[in-house]
């Protein structure tokens, strides 16, 4: 069993209120959890209107597997229009 971590930080310049924030990421989150068989929770940030930083894991029995799929949905990130994307890491347990 092989669990991939994606942990990426999003900058939202257009939020100004948390309202804001809250609709890109839900978006953002409900886009990426239909297309991809991945779990996705908000996990630092969560007060700041222009930062928010997101967490996706994804289980599968192969490593190579894991990493593409990941690495598809950093690319799917990078051309969300609602935010963009500042920093990421994969990690891979």
């Amino acid at each position: 069993m092989v669990v991939g971590v994606l942990r990426v930080r999003l900058g939202i310049l257009e939020a100004l209120s948390l309202k804001d924030k809250r609709r890109v990421t839900r978006s953002l989150k409900d886009r990426l959890g239909a297309r991809h068989n991945v779990s996705i929770a908000e996990v630092d940030d969560l007060e700041h209107r222009q930062v928010a930083t997101l967490g996706l894991a994804m289980v599968a029995n192969d490593a190579r597997f894991v990493e593409s799929a990941l690495r598809k949905i950093l690319d799917e990130i990078r051309a969300y229009r609602g935010a963009s994307l500042l920093a990421f890491d994969i990690e891979m347990l």
